[in-house]
């Protein structure tokens, strides 16, 4: 199973140095990729010297958050796909579960991992939790977090669910349910 990890970018050497060496470290498994949406800052000389494992996709525009990995999906070729936001730091054995789940089950078209915050890492992050869903209100809502309570992650959210939406800052998909 051929895994990406893509990571978009624009402008953000200071974020690719402190968060890009986590990524390259824990994602033995994938290849990882850095987009980037015409970035005028020295970014991609800092992914070129000091982590010459990754490769880069040069978009001619930054066209913000869907049309930069849009365009640079057109030149991925993976079964699984991670988008990535550049502020993620990704922990040991972050992909196996998520592989082993995609080979198990069959019918799972995108996956998001608990997210967990980076500056208390026992408890989960307040934008991502673990997992978006909707109660009969229709009211959005995340596991591991209520308003302003955050929870700290005692593994009570380990089991696999199915979800109603979720977070833009790390999922991963099979390629076949892409468009482009």
């Amino acid at each position: 199973m051929k895994i990406a990890v893509v990571i978009l970018n624009w402008n953000g050497k200071k974020l690719l140095e402190k968060f890009l060496p986590s990524v390259v470290a824990f994602s033995q498994e994938a290849t990882v990729y850095v987009a980037d949406n015409a970035s005028t800052d020295d970014s991609l000389a800092l992914v070129t010297s000091q982590f010459p494992s990754v490769k880069i996709i040069k978009n001619k525009e930054n066209g913000g958050y869907a049309k930069g990995y849009n365009d640079a999906l057109k030149y991925i070729d993976a079964e699984i796909i991670c988008l990535l936001n550049s502020d993620i730091e990704v922990t040991v054995n972050w992909l196996t579960p998520v592989i082993d789940t995609f080979k198990k089950e069959l019918d799972t078209a995108i996956i998001q991992p608990k997210i967990l915050d980076y500056n208390k890492k026992l408890h989960f992050e307040y934008a991502g939790a673990a997992g978006g869903y909707i109660d009969q209100y229709g009211y959005p809502f995340c596991r591991g977090r209520i308003f302003n309570t955050i929870e700290e992650d005692q593994g009570q959210y380990n089991e696999n669910s199915e979800i109603f939406g979720h977070q833009g800052l790390v999922f991963l998909l099979e390629r076949m349910f892409l468009k482009l």
